[in-house]
């Protein structure tokens, strides 16, 4: 009877992962359907990749540290794209340049749609007939789908970031699509509360060890472990900072006077003009912002998006206020409900952060835009990297970046929690990533 429960629960679990796995893997598709032949190969700068790159990619991930390490009959697809579309596995071997990834004209958008098709099946193919066998390796394979299914959502979110700057670049500011999802708000902007937390020992962080877990059971390795933090007395910002209230820090000047930012901030704005917000532009006196629908009238109750670091740390100085911690952030955020509307993540095709629609209490603490904390991403206590190829997917990028929490409107629902910890460079302004103020008491 033990033996009958252990292979049901198999069963199911298996059914499960490539369930979420063949979704996950049309998702991606389905975001490129609107793109035009022209489109699939723009990289603007070196951290933008190409939509094309982006199919590829995820796709060498499951031929890679699957088919290739497990599969005693695996035979590549083409062996060149092991060069071609490794990211930074050094490992497995060398890369091609990433500045240059727009270079590659060949292998054409049809070939790569192949390439998808064809890992994709024989993913499933494989999975299956280790279930079937009852082979002892089928709950490391599926733990590496999981990751490989995290992996690819990570790539949604910079497929479309990564969309929308490149395509920002063209005079014309065409639009990915043209959607009347996002609806003008002309509603009162819901007032700032400042919401207080006393000090306390708090958790931080998981000891989930993904051996094997479905889509929503999932953490990185640069989660773990939970370890104790103590927190002292805060308060926090009932939302995020709107674009009408980093108006004011324009318009009084802010990115002109050096007191409010980090030295190199300062460096920074003075040496790329930095005026405002990335995708923001003014007309004939009126402020304008380039979305992923085109181009729109700024909305002043809408949170700031497209902000850096140094952007956000100085306008809190500017209000007299300070960024979250991460672990002041996890320790107030709870989980997100998975069926719940309440955030706006890409599964709600909005595709561009909204004012705060809440009465009280926290708002918006998902989705939306990812929210710069002022901790330095480096590694919890007692953190080990993932063993093999896998470790270098977090652990030696623990440098010189910092912390963003929370998700943005362009991550998928199932793929956010209170634990993940984003990082990017101080100077990023690509991403959806925005600002939460906070204060001392």
């Amino acid at each position: 009877m033990l033996d009958q429960v252990k292979e049901e629960s198999s069963t199911e679990l298996v059914e499960q992962v490539l369930s979420d796995f063949v979704a996950i893997r049309f998702f991606t598709e389905q975001l490129c359907e609107l793109l035009k032949p022209e489109d699939y190969n723009l990289q603007a700068i070196a951290e933008t990749s190409p939509a094309k790159w982006h199919l590829a990619h995820t796709s060498w991930f499951f031929e890679t540290f699957i088919l290739k390490k497990f599969d005693s009959d695996f035979s590549p697809f083409n062996e060149r794209y092991e060069y071609l579309f490794n990211s930074y596995y050094n490992a497995i071997g060398e890369q091609f340049p990433r500045p240059q990834r727009g270079l590659l004209s060949r292998p054409s958008v049809e070939e790569i749609y192949e390439y998808r098709k064809h890992v994709t099946e024989q993913v499933k193919d494989f999975v299956k007939s280790l279930a079937q066998a009852q082979d002892k390796r089928l709950n490391e394979v599926l733990s590496l789908i999981v990751l490989g299914n995290n992996h690819e959502q990570q790539h949604q979110e910079l497929l479309l970031t990564d969309l929308k700057y490149n395509l920002f670049q063209n005079p014309l500011l065409p639009a990915y699509r043209t959607s009347d999802q996002l609806v003008a708000q002309n509603e009162q902007v819901l007032p700032i509360e400042w919401i207080r937390f006393d000090e306390e020992l708090v958790s931080v962080g998981t000891d989930i060890n993904n051996e094997p877990v479905t889509q929503t059971d999932f953490a990185y390795d640069n989660e773990t472990p939970q370890h104790k933090f103590y927190r002292h007395q805060f308060s926090a910002a009932n939302r995020l900072t709107t674009n009408g209230e980093y108006l004011e820090f324009i318009e009084q000047g802010g990115y002109q006077d050096s007191q409010y930012w980090l030295s190199d901030g300062w460096d920074t704005v003075r040496e790329h003009q930095w005026l405002a917000p990335l995708y923001w532009f003014k007309k004939n006196d009126d402020w304008f912002v380039y979305t992923l629908d085109g181009v729109k009238p700024l909305n002043l109750n809408e949170p700031v998006a497209h902000v850096s670091y140094y952007e956000a740390d100085a306008f809190a100085r500017w209000s007299e206020a300070r960024l979250l911690t991460e672990q002041e952030w996890e320790s107030i955020a709870g989980e997100p409900q998975l069926d719940s509307n309440s955030f706006n993540l890409v599964d709600n095709e909005l595709l561009h952060p909204v004012a705060a629609t809440g009465n009280s209490g926290l708002q918006q603490l998902f989705g939306d835009v990812w929210e710069w904390t002022s901790s330095s991403y480096s590694a919890y206590p007692r953190f080990k990297p993932a063993s093999g190829a896998v470790g270098e997917y977090n652990g030696k990028f623990m440098c010189n970046q910092y912390v963003l929490r929370g998700g943005s409107c362009v991550t998928s629902r199932n793929h956010i929690r209170k634990t993940y910890r984003n990082f990017f460079y101080p100077e990023a302004r690509w991403q959806f990533s925005g600002i939460r103020l906070a204060r001392d008491l």
